[in-house]
């Protein structure tokens, strides 16, 4: 808002000239100057935190990113002494502790993130799967549902694809296979819900489909380990054994690091 203008308006001058014209050699005193008040503006100490813990999660996503993990954690403690409250700084800790297999400590990590942000679905998807992958994934179905729950959540492909893969793993096939196909109606390029559902309909003896679902995982993403080996054992199952030993030649020139194949048939 523009300050207000203090001089006084022209009339007001001449009747003062006026005046003093019947005075001899006395001038009419000068007006008073107005002079606009002095604002100073100053962010709250409570934005400040909230500036500077932003800021610092930017500086460890940035170090994560770039390889620098021993900044990242430094970058995201900081965060955590600015704001405690907030989830962002405890999945970067949960990630890191991960990336030195320190499991516990991640798990923990990641819960009190959860625990924090109910209603981050974001953040209860990525505390569902690390139980999925610790050998909880019933327990982990809880968080999925939450995760789907929760207000606003922009990606629910993916923990309707984990939940559909941790059910597959859990034993619940009927809702695995919901989950898994409301994903991929979600997203038809889901590599995690493809390689589930090639899982599922291997698993119920159904080969055709089981390399439907294969052939488009394999399309949709680099291929893993584990996804060449389904293929191979899908094809071998189908009595085609050279597709099946290209799958496994497949995984001696691109995962040369990993001990021999080897096909169940």
């Amino acid at each position: 808002m523009p300050l207000p203008d203090f001089r006084l308006p022209a009339v007001v001058f001449i009747a003062l000239a006026l005046v003093g014209c019947g005075k001899e050699g006395k001038r009419a005193p000068s007006a008073p100057l107005g002079v606009a008040p002095t604002y100073e503006v100053r962010d709250s100490a409570a934005t400040r935190r909230r500036l500077n813990y932003q800021d610092q999660m930017t500086l460890a996503d940035r170090a994560y990113q770039s390889g620098s993990l021993a900044a990242a954690e430094k970058n995201a403690r900081t965060a955590l002494k600015l704001d405690g409250d907030r989830p962002e700084a405890y999945l970067m800790l949960a990630t890191l502790a991960a990336r030195r297999g320190e499991d516990a400590a991640a798990g923990g990590l990641y819960r009190k993130a959860a625990e924090l942000a109910p209603e981050r679905g974001d953040v209860l998807n990525n505390y569902g799967a690390w139980l999925c992958t610790h050998g909880r994934p019933a327990e982990s179905l809880v968080w999925f549902d939450r995760a789907l729950a929760a207000p606003g959540y922009a990606t629910p492909a993916s923990a309707l694809a984990n939940a559909g893969g941790c059910a597959l793993d859990a034993g619940q096939s009927e809702r695995a296979a919901r989950d898994l196909r409301a994903a991929l109606q979600a997203e038809p390029g889901n590599a995690y819900a493809l390689e589930s559902m090639a899982r599922s309909e291997y698993a119920q003896g159904r080969y055709f489909e089981a390399r439907a679902f294969s052939q488009r995982r394999l399309a949709a993403a680099p291929a893993t380990r584990s996804v060449l080996q389904l293929a191979s054992e899908i094809e071998a199952q189908l009595g085609d054994t050279v597709a099946s030993g290209r799958y496994l030649q497949r995984i001696r020139d691109e995962f040369p690091q990993d001990a021999a194949p080897n096909s169940r048939g």
